[in-house]
């Protein structure tokens, strides 16, 4: 065991007793078995403690962290990972209503210790029923990171999934205070673009994962708002400048606030709440580049041209 790495598994719960039994039982289904398991408890109000402490009293790799109050959800997930041990060499989070097939972590740690610039490692993913995370060349494993995000921020593809997808170097989490940036709800796919400036990307093109899309809390509020619309522009006009050219950069930032600003004024023909116009408006208005009521407009009658022409098509 001592030549084998250590890999600290992490899964924040709160009020997930539907799914963390099979999450749970994914994880003892490894086939690699040198881990220690940190599930971290954000105060649920279901059975999801009780579930946890079933497994813990059977599996001493098992350690159960019981939040004193409630914290946000990128707080909880920086908390979560506050908890892995000093001696593991990767981390591997799982969230409570997924759950990772029995090769995952092994083909993981393959290509993770194939390489001492990888710093993160992904695959393809089952999401729902469909796989993505693909776009890759097959016969590559190991990548530039900033190749990976260059493409990424060009619309070539999207590699990163969700934390279930990845594997982490421990130290990369170690060495920040606050490894998820809390100004971005999808956190997730910001610090992939902050760790891979420095670091290589490696995949393993086999599917390893299962995400599931259901319509709890998160789900719901993604959904509603479209987060993922303004925290993509929001990490194009940060990271944009260091993984593309200008011109490259001038040009793609242009054609996201035209799709941007298209799906704006189909918004105003659905009467979407004041919650949504204020996470976008407020959003816009702090990147620089702000919601304008005539240019809202023109997007509303451009939208209602294009569908005029689609029906007179169809007829």
């Amino acid at each position: 065991m001592k030549d084998k790495p250590f890999i600290s598994i992490v899964t924040p719960v709160y009020n997930t007793e539907k799914y963390l039994a099979e999450c749970i039982e994914s994880v003892l289904a490894q086939t690699y078995d040198h881990w220690e398991y940190i599930i971290v408890n954000n105060c649920s109000s279901d059975r999801s403690l009780n579930i946890a402490e079933k497994y813990a009293e059977n599996d001493s790799r098992i350690k159960i962290h019981n939040n004193k109050e409630f914290l946000d959800l990128v707080q909880n997930w920086n908390h979560a990972l506050r908890q892995i041990s000093s001696k593991s060499k990767y981390c591997k989070v799982v969230h409570a209503d997924d759950w990772l097939f029995p090769e995952c972590i092994c083909r993981m740690l393959e290509i993770a210790e194939s390489d001492p610039k990888v710093g993160i490692v992904g695959s393809y993913r089952l999401d729902e029923d469909i796989v993505n995370c693909d776009g890759l060349p097959p016969t590559i494993s190991i990548f530039p990171g900033k190749d990976i995000c260059r493409r990424a921020l060009l619309g070539r593809g999207y590699y990163f999934g969700s934390p279930t997808t990845l594997l982490i170097r421990s130290g990369l989490i170690r060495n920040s205070k606050s490894f998820y940036d809390t100004n971005y709800y999808h956190a997730d796919n910001e610090v992939c673009y902050k760790i891979l400036r420095n670091w290589n990307f490696g995949f393993v093109h086999q599917v390893l994962s299962y995400t599931r899309r259901h319509n709890e809390t998160n789900t719901t509020f993604t959904k509603r708002l479209n987060t993922f619309i303004l925290e993509n522009l929001m990490i194009l006009i940060c990271y944009g400048p260091i993984f593309l050219k200008e011109e490259e950069f001038k040009r793609t930032v242009k054609r996201k606030i035209k799709k941007y600003d298209g799906f704006l004024g189909y918004s105003v023909l659905k009467r979407k709440g004041k919650e949504f116009w204020s996470f976008h408006l407020e959003g816009r208005k702090k990147m620089g580049y702000p919601i304008h009521s005539w240019h809202l407009f023109w997007r509303t009658i451009v939208y209602l041209y294009n569908r005029i022409l689609d029906l007179l098509k169809i007829k």
